[in-house]
């Protein structure tokens, strides 16, 4: 925050993207940040897409079980309508929300909000996952977080489906998918 001429508190809005693999800590990290913003006082909203509900409906909940409340959404358009007088809004599983999302981010990041964003950058088939990589374009910071391949401990590249299914969207868990590095991900696949 910044104090301009008339004396008045003003807000500098930031995009920040928390972007990887299943397994890598981007809930966690996302959790992290959301925390310290609620420490320093900071007037804050947790969202996700009301599909995810693999842990809790109303929770945005890490694969560590780490937890924070949380306002499922079905639009990104309701994000603009819940986080008036808010600082900071965090904003899980992206990758599930519509196109519209980069320009809610971009309004609440205009309006001096924080806007803290976590989700998966890539598909199963390896293709750039929804919002993300527009949100990736505009974010003022791009954080990519690792899992570690299974296979060889290599850092991994992206989340390997374990069971047939071809839809784009399955929430899953380790049951359905693993964390490989580019290399185990293209052998996994030319036996496939």
């Amino acid at each position: 925050m910044s104090e301009n001429i008339s004396g008045e508190l003003h807000r500098h809005g930031r995009i920040e993207v928390v972007c990887g693999s299943m397994f890598s800590g981007k809930t966690e990290e996302l959790i992290r940040r959301i925390k310290r913003a609620v420490f320093a006082r900071q007037r804050v909203e947790i969202f996700k897409p009301s599909i995810d509900t693999r842990y809790s409906d109303e929770e945005v909940v890490s694969h560590d079980r780490n937890a924070i409340r949380s306002t499922p959404v079905d639009t990104s358009a309701s994000i603009l309508l819940l986080s008036s007088d808010i600082d900071v809004v965090g904003i899980d599983e992206a990758q599930f929300l519509d196109e519209g999302l980069v320009d809610v981010c971009n309004q609440l990041a205009n309006r001096g909000v924080r806007v803290i964003v976590a989700g998966l950058d890539m598909d199963f088939r390896g293709v750039p996952f929804g919002p993300m990589p527009a949100l990736c374009a505009i974010a003022d910071e791009v954080t990519k977080v690792h899992a570690i391949c299974v296979r060889c401990g290599a850092l991994a590249y992206l989340s390997h489906r374990l069971v047939a299914d071809e839809k784009r969207v399955l929430l899953g868990e380790k049951a359905q998918y693993e964390p490989l590095c580019r290399e185990c991900y293209r052998k996994a696949n030319s036996k496939e």
